[in-house]
């Protein structure tokens, strides 16, 4: 409990019992009945701080009261208070037993009241003419006190009930919150790898046609300068290319409708051209139109491709053909890139991120894609329905253990 509240509890059973003995002293000359108005502002001061314990001072005191003989006044009203906490704040121990006080306070109570009214009017009135009047007292003392206690008893149910849908609806609130949190988390984290792969796909694919291209020039630069001249030529077309693909890729990043870089399944010819003038002997086989085929679709073949000869480039065995298969069917398309492995086991430059890119990249689709050694071979399949799906990367699918044995 805050102090605040304990104050005020305090302050409210001190102002409550100041003006109940206000309004008995004047008529009443004992002290028993003062111990009493002090016991039960005892409990009703303790009440929310102790449920239980309120509850067990309002039972010595209720027991003093009969003991001593004292008659029933204005402060066992205070009783109603301490019943009602029970069930509002206390345990579920503490709450039955407020409904066991409730209950049997009350039979005990109208036992007590019989009594006390047999043996105040017994010496005027006989004992038999007495009888029946007795249990009518007792019959209505326990109804009224019943009304008294479970009435509250009742009541502080309700309050918890509304406290406890109020609670949940807090945190159905907070647990939405943090869904959507994790939403945005999540879309974040989407955006950044898609980045990060288109990123990976224009710059590694670009960077590999130059350093290709370099290293012929400079070896052609005295042999041959009209061949070196071509390759420099090439160099700077590719890395004017690149440039403006990243800059829409920027753009992108600083507009939320910007644009970023879409090549489509027709630039594959320009794709394939490029990858031959660094020496790479790319053999094309391809069924199907794919002009009716998604931007997204499109983009993903593209990709896909251009990875898959740029991997062959960098690992695969130099003067080797690379075939490459692309079949478009009505709603499915197939991906095959095939190219000779070093003989001496040893790889390009590289880190990794292009397979996982690709296979991030099928996922999204709704496709599926296998890449590894077949025989003397490396092989890149894959197989992804011609509509996209959502194009959301479904948490789970790629994680940290597949990225390292696909690395």
């Amino acid at each position: 409990m805050l102090r605040a509240q304990i104050v005020t509890d305090v302050t409210a059973a001190v102002l409550l019992g100041g003006l109940l003995v206000l309004l008995r002293v004047a008529v009443d000359d004992s002290l028993l009945w003062l111990v009493t108005v002090i016991g039960l502002s005892a409990a009703l001061a303790i009440r929310r701080l102790s449920p239980g314990l309120a509850l067990a001072l309002s039972w010595v005191i209720a027991v003093f009261q009969m003991v001593t003989w004292q008659t029933p006044d204005t402060s066992n009203v205070l009783l109603a208070g301490v019943l009602f906490t029970t069930s509002a704040y206390g345990s579920r121990r503490v709450r039955i037993a407020g409904l066991v006080s409730a209950i049997g306070g009350s039979a005990v109570a109208a036992g007590y009241l019989g009594l006390y009214d047999y043996q105040r009017r017994v010496d005027v009135v006989g004992a038999s003419a007495l009888q029946g009047q007795t249990l009518q007292t007792m019959a209505g003392s326990f109804a009224a006190v019943l009304l008294l206690l479970l009435l509250p008893w009742l009541a502080g149910l309700v309050r918890r009930a509304r406290r406890s849908a109020s609670m949940s609806r807090e945190a159905q609130l907070v647990a939405e919150r943090d869904a959507a949190r994790a939403d945005r988390a999540v879309a974040v984290e989407q955006e950044r790898v898609r980045i990060a792969r288109d990123m990976h796909d224009i710059v590694a694919h670009s960077l590999a046609v130059v350093i290709a291209q370099a290293d012929g020039a400079r070896y052609a630069a005295k042999a041959d300068p009209a061949v070196a001249d071509q390759a420099l030529a090439t160099i700077s077309s590719t890395a004017r290319s690149a440039l403006g693909d990243v800059r829409e890729l920027l753009g992108a990043l600083r507009h939320e409708q910007g644009t970023a870089p879409t090549p489509e399944a027709a630039d594959l010819e320009e794709l394939v051209a490029d990858m031959r003038e660094v020496g790479l002997d790319v053999r094309v086989d391809r069924e199907g139109d794919p002009s009716g085929l998604p931007t997204t679709t499109q983009l993903a073949v593209y990709r896909i491709v251009q990875e898959s000869l740029t991997n062959a480039w960098k690992h695969g065995e130099s003067g080797t053909p690379v075939h490459a298969s692309l079949t478009y069917r009505p709603d499915t398309v197939e991906i095959t890139v095939v190219n000779r492995r070093a003989d001496d086991g040893t790889r390009g430059p590289g880190t990794g991120h292009g397979l996982v890119g690709m296979r991030e990249r099928v996922t999204m689709t709704g496709g599926s894609m296998t890449a590894g050694p077949r025989g003397d071979d490396f092989a890149v399949a894959v197989r992804m329905p011609a509509v996209a799906a959502s194009g959301q990367f479904p948490r789970g699918r790629i994680t940290q253990m597949e990225q390292e044995r696909t690395r």
